[in-house]
C-alpha cells in the first residue's frame, strides 16, 4: 500500500506549512476556534501536524480509500486557535 497522497515532487517545498497557516487565518476569520484535520495513519504528515502545534486525537482503522484503491487508517488532529 502506498501512503502517498501528496506527489513526491510537491514535498519539502513549504507548501503544506503555508496551507496550514492559511487554514488558521481562514478559520479565525470565520470565528472558528478548533479546526480538525485528518492524515494517513503512519504517513509523513503526522510530523508536519505535530510541528505546527496540532494535537493528536486518535486513529480510525481502514477509514480512508487511498489512490491505489487500498484502505488506510486515518489519524485525526485538532488545534486550538
Amino acid at each position: 500500500m502506498s501512503d502517498e497522497v501528496v506527489h513526491r515532487q510537491a514535498r519539502r517545498r513549504g507548501i503544506a506549512q503555508r496551507l496550514m497557516a492559511a487554514l488558521d487565518v481562514a478559520a479565525s476569520a470565520e470565528g472558528k476556534t478548533v479546526p480538525v484535520l485528518d492524515t494517513v495513519t503512519g504517513g509523513d504528515a503526522k510530523r508536519l501536524c505535530e510541528r505546527a502545534g496540532w494535537q493528536k486525537v486518535g486513529a480510525v482503522p481502514t477509514y480512508a480509500l487511498m489512490p491505489d484503491g487500498a484502505f488506510s487508517g486515518t489519524t485525526f488532529f485538532y488545534r486550538q486557535l
